[in-house]
């Protein structure tokens, strides 16, 4: 126990130490400091510059029909908030005259309540102007026709501007308030594990050239060795998540209430308690399943430059299962065949089956099941990566084959 606590304490000690472990730290915390204090940045500057707020651009409405201008200029108010809606008297010419000025921007010429056309000097590819008014001009229709049928004007905008109340009722999970935890934990373990992941195979192949390994696994056991450097790599990787985190929340508690109409930053600072709890245990359990194998990859590399082509494979198997997990999550259909299997595979299970808790109704005897499984593996990996960096440090010049490793780990048994 003595040797895998120095160990731990030397590997973690040199993460800490680390200049761009912590120059990355900090610059997140940084980058995440600007970004909550953003809502009170705009507004001390809006509010240093309210006297010289910029008028708005101004929107014709052309008819030979009185009545259906101002029933249009009553809805496009509406619908059109950025523009100053104006009634013009004038001929087609004087409107097209303005627009080309410049003094107008654009302007509808309506040749009855279902015609009209649009015109503007220079049509941006982003003017959804035309899209707008055929939805707002359908209303008008309507409303023209009611008042053409006796109603009142007040009496048609009474029954047009009906408000339906619907309620909806979850008796499962809702996806769509769940999908932002789920993306978020999904891709910091993504982020997580291919970082750590790389540094541990790096560190040992480095302990590796150096012969420095050959020293160490005489004074220290593989197992204490091993599961010293990846229980190191997962705290600090924990502690930098817990500071860049932690100071998101705390940065964005200071600035709640300039955050307070973002429904979306909002939701994301509001993850469920329970829901937390299973982020943290499938995020630790899979950063240790993967971090045990990029560390026995790493004793068997000879050089750093092999270490890259090494840990391809793995790389790739937790690739195949990340876009497995974001595909279900983009279809809304996340209780697939595919899905459920990979709930219970261990090197798919830590993203596979959280989604699935966060955003479906999993029985507690599935995820029972799955982290039991997920914990048995992570220990017989890490006795396993335990041998095969035992075997490692004998292997130089090529990188040997995978099945010289398995025999070579069952001689040494």
């Amino acid at each position: 126990m003595k040797q895998f606590g120095r160990i731990f304490q030397f590997e973690l000690k040199g993460y800490l130490k680390n200049k761009i472990f912590v120059g990355i730290t900090i610059i997140m915390i940084v980058a995440i400091a600007v970004a909550m204090f953003i809502p009170n940045i705009i507004s001390l500057i809006g509010s240093g510059s309210s006297d010289e707020q910029k008028d708005r651009p101004i929107m014709l409405i052309h008819s030979e029909s009185p009545e259906l201008s101002l029933l249009v200029e009553q809805y496009f108010e509406e619908a059109f908030a950025d523009y100053d809606i104006k009634i013009t008297d004038g001929t087609v010419d004087d409107v097209k005259e303005q627009i080309v000025s410049g003094k107008v921007e654009c302007a509808f010429v309506l040749s009855s309540a279902s015609s009209y056309t649009y015109y503007v000097n220079n049509l941006s590819m982003y003017d959804v102007n035309v899209g707008i008014a055929n939805t707002v001009l359908q209303e008008v229709y309507r409303a023209n026709a009611m008042i053409q049928s006796g109603l009142t004007p007040e009496q048609a905008g009474e029954i047009m501007s009906v408000q339906i109340d619907g309620v909806t009722t979850a008796l499962g999970k809702d996806q769509m308030k769940n999908y932002l935890y789920t993306y978020i934990m999904i891709f910091a373990l993504y982020m997580v594990i291919l970082l750590y992941g790389q540094m541990v195979a790096t560190n040992v192949a480095t302990e590796k050239s150096s012969r420095a390994m050959e020293l160490l696994v005489t004074s220290a056991k593989p197992t204490n060795m091993m599961f010293g450097k990846v229980l190191a790599s997962c705290l600090a990787g924990f502690l930098q998540l817990v500071a860049i985190f932690g100071s998101a929340l705390l940065l964005y508690n200071i600035n709640k209430n300039a955050w307070s109409g973002n429904v979306l930053i909002g939701s994301i600072f509001n993850i469920p308690v329970v829901l937390f709890i299973y982020l943290l245990i499938f995020f630790v359990l899979g950063f240790l399943i993967y971090a045990f194998l990029y560390g026995a990859i790493g004793s068997t590399a000879s050089k750093l430059e092999d270490i890259n082509t090494a840990v391809m494979p793995i790389t790739f198997l937790f690739i195949i299962a990340f876009f497995v997990v974001i595909f279900s999550m983009t279809s809304g259909n996340v209780d697939n065949v595919v899905m459920k299997i990979c709930s219970y595979i261990p090197f798919t299970s830590p993203m596979a089956m959280f989604t699935r808790i966060a955003m479906s109704t999993v029985p507690w005897y599935e995820i029972v099941i799955s982290i039991s499984l997920l914990i048995g593996s992570v220990v017989g990996i890490g006795i396993l990566a335990a041998k095969i960096y035992r075997v490692g440090v004998l292997l130089y010049g090529n990188r040997p084959r995978l099945g010289t490793i398995i025999k070579s780990v069952f001689k040494k048994s």
